[in-house]
């Protein structure tokens, strides 16, 4: 919810992540992982993103400071980072 110009929570304080895996009609919450309480942190546009794996990695930052990995579509994730300052963006590179 917006809570001001400057202040966007994540509904219920629980962090959540939404796939569609028809076309955008249905969206399903992938929470496994990630903070279900007290947790006030964006994610900004720019700071998710995913590799070039088969299954493919997904990766996004918080206003927190933590970045979140799942190696599995985002069925799962976890926290591969914290402590830094409000991550802006995220990008990722696969070694050959």
């Amino acid at each position: 919810p917006i809570k001001s110009d400057s202040e966007h929570y994540p509904p219920d304080a629980k962090l959540r992540v939404y796939r569609s895996r028809a076309g955008g009609n249905e969206w399903e919450a992938l929470t496994k992982g990630l903070p279900q309480k007290n947790c006030y942190v964006n994610v900004l546009r720019d700071a998710t993103c995913v590799d070039s794996l088969d299954p493919c990695g997904v990766y996004f930052g918080t206003t927190g400071g933590q970045v979140y990995a799942s190696a599995d579509e985002g069925d799962s994730w976890a926290p591969i980072v914290r402590d830094l300052p409000a991550v802006l963006s995220v990008e990722v590179q696969t070694l050959p």
